[in-house]
């Protein structure tokens, strides 16, 4: 499968899973708010989330699917390595799960110390509902990573999409039975089971989906015990730095959750982080991903043949490739914060305290769609020790600032503690590119970054028009923020404008990136 259509699959199926991830959210809004009860329900499914982040960015990438490559090129394809490694997986992932649950009311106590007693009380009975989770998320990721190896995208990237419509589902449900309510009163284990209970039964279905593509890639899925011998060891020194790197990203997370749970009330806290980070995964999984994991996948089999100059080429295609579309999409919903933040809040002024939110992330998706391909070569390269310290580094940093943030009014607290993740990730973006440079030699990126030159001075104009639209329908009096429906329309006007200002420039200078753009847009549309 060549890297347009691995990408147009992936891009369709992730766009599809964000636009129904929006409506999963909007729908969650409008059963418990994004105040009281709805920062209760983000601490206790960010629990699972945040294990399914750490697997999926740290033991997966970096371990196991270089793993799966190598063994996928082997003569039997790897049937006899692959179900031992899915019953290990589960074997780890069944214990961890068990802990978790044991353990339940002090992981509340850890990521959400501030809260109230009384909230803390109901994010501890939602959390035994999510954190069965952790197994199912992790068997997601590993069977949607193995066959991501394998070159089979599709499925990972839909998969979601069954999740998405078992929550609106359960979601809608709750409204129909219990009404809408914010606070924190009245909530019996019945309202709560359903809630937490829905959050789960969707994470299930999407594993069932990809259970089903497993069997359809021609390798059995049994349970196989027989572990000696297959390779594990080696796996298991490569995974120790693996494990140091979830370790200081979740001490980070936890000051983040912590510092953010004194603003719960009245304030953006952890509910509008949350949502504003799904606003802004939309653009970060649909072009980073989609276009980026087909990237990773080829740069792992250059490195695997010692093909340096492959590699090379693939890490500056990529970067030029990705630059194209991030920098627009980064501006262009920057100029729409409010009308988009207006999608999950269920007021004008909630838009108007997330939007900043918003924004402190946006400034970040170019670096870390750059950080996507650099972390990624180190994991082609086998080697997961460089990537722990510039993580390292980067949870020092993490933890140091947002301490100090906690200095600010708490209006300002979430807002401070999303521009300390973002400036953090561009310090660690540049460590990574010299320590890359150290371990490879030049990295020849002369090209992309004058490519994403280009692409900042043709996107500056095209996101003050955007913005000049915002302004001239009114600004934060406007009918954008009249309701979630016009501030999703909105945030369309402003980002089309945007867009056909931004091709029309790259245009006029005759980009030769926008070829390659053509030929991803048409292998995605022209089916």
């Amino acid at each position: 499968m060549n890297l347009a259509r691995a990408s147009s699959l992936i891009a369709a199926g992730t766009l599809v899973s964000r636009m129904t991830g929006l409506v999963r959210t909007i729908v969650l809004v409008a059963a418990i708010g994004t105040f009281a009860a709805g920062d209760s329900f983000y601490y206790a499914n960010q629990l699972p989330n945040t294990v399914l982040t750490l697997i999926s960015t740290g033991l997966l990438t970096g371990v196991i699917v270089p793993r799966v490559v190598a063994v996928s090129a082997q003569s039997d394809g790897g049937r006899i390595f692959l179900p031992k490694l899915m019953t290990a997986g589960a074997v780890i992932l069944l214990a961890a799960t068990a802990l978790a649950m044991l353990l339940a009311p002090w992981l509340v106590s850890v990521v959400a110390g501030q809260l109230t007693p009384q909230a803390q009380s109901l994010t501890t009975a939602f959390a035994y509902w999510c954190l069965p989770q952790i197994f199912f998320y992790g068997m997601f990721a590993l069977i949607g990573e193995s066959l991501n190896a394998r070159r089979i995208f599709a499925p990972y990237a839909w998969a979601p999409v069954v999740n998405n419509a078992v929550s609106i589902a359960g979601f809608g449900l709750f409204i129909a039975v219990f009404g809408s309510r914010d606070g924190l009163d009245g909530w019996t284990p019945e309202a709560i089971a359903l809630v937490g209970g829905t959050a789960t039964l969707g994470i299930i279905a999407q594993v069932v989906v990809l259970t089903v593509f497993w069997r359809r890639s021609g390798i059995p899925l049994r349970p196989d015990f027989r572990w000696r011998g297959v390779g594990f060891g080696s796996m298991g020194g490569l995974a120790t730095w693996t494990f140091g790197m979830v370790m200081v990203t979740l001490v980070a997370g936890v000051v983040q959750s912590n510092v953010m749970s004194a603003a719960s009330g009245d304030n953006a806290s952890a509910a509008i982080w949350g949502n504003a980070w799904l606003v802004y995964m939309v653009p970060y999984a649909l072009i980073v991903l989609s276009i980026g994991t087909p990237y990773f996948t080829r740069i792992s089999e250059h490195a695997a043949a010692e093909r340096r100059p492959e590699v090379l080429a693939d890490i500056g295609a990529s970067i030029r490739t990705l630059g194209l579309f991030v920098v627009i999409a980064a501006v262009g919903l920057a100029a729409a914060a409010a009308p988009a933040s207006r999608i999950f809040t269920q007021t004008s002024e909630a838009a108007l305290l997330a939007a900043p939110v918003l924004i402190a992330f946006l400034v970040a998706l170019l670096p870390m769609a750059i950080l996507f391909i650099i972390q990624r070569t180190f994991y082609a390269y086998g080697d997961t020790r460089t990537p722990f310290f510039f993580t390292l580094i980067l949870g020092v940093m993490v933890v140091s600032l947002t301490l100090v943030a906690m200095l600010v009014p708490r209006p300002y607290l979430t807002v401070t503690v999303a521009s300390v993740q973002t400036l953090c990730g561009i310090v660690e973006l540049v460590i990574a590119v010299w320590l890359l440079r150290r371990k490879i030699g030049p990295l020849g990126l002369a090209r992309p970054l004058a490519a994403i030159g280009r692409f900042v001075l043709a996107a500056i104009p095209a996101g003050a028009a955007g913005y000049g639209v915002y302004l001239w329908t009114g600004g934060g009096e406007g009918w954008m923020l009249g309701s979630l429906f016009l501030g999703a329309a909105g945030t369309a006007l402003i980002c089309a404008t945007a867009g056909a200002i931004y091709v029309g420039i790259l245009a006029a200078f005759r980009t030769p990136e926008l070829a390659t753009a053509a030929r991803l847009v048409r292998a995605r549309f022209g089916r």
